[in-house]
């Protein structure tokens, strides 16, 4: 049994040999182009939010919206002046 086993190990190795390298993170980066990525998605990020901010503003002007607290208090002070009471 022995030869046997000889057989199957050169078979194995054998077959380990011909099979191409394979990767095994096949979707591997740098860390240049990450960098790039992640700088092209903050600035996006950052576009996104900058218009959402605007919208959120004009819709509150507009009365389209209800506003939050801090919104109120910096658009309708008035409502916060307890000397009336």
């Amino acid at each position: 049994m022995g030869a046997e086993e000889e057989k199957l190990e050169v078979k194995l190795e054998e077959e380990e040999q011909s099979r191409p390298n394979r990767n095994p993170n096949p979707n591997s980066i740098s860390q240049d182009q990450f960098l790039s990525w992640k700088r092209h998605k903050e600035v996006g990020d950052s576009s996104r939010k900058e218009e959402a901010a605007r919208k959120r503003a004009e819709d509150v002007i507009a009365g389209t919206v209800p506003m939050n607290g801090r919104e109120l208090f910096l658009h309708e002070p008035w409502v916060f002046d307890n000397s009336r009471y």
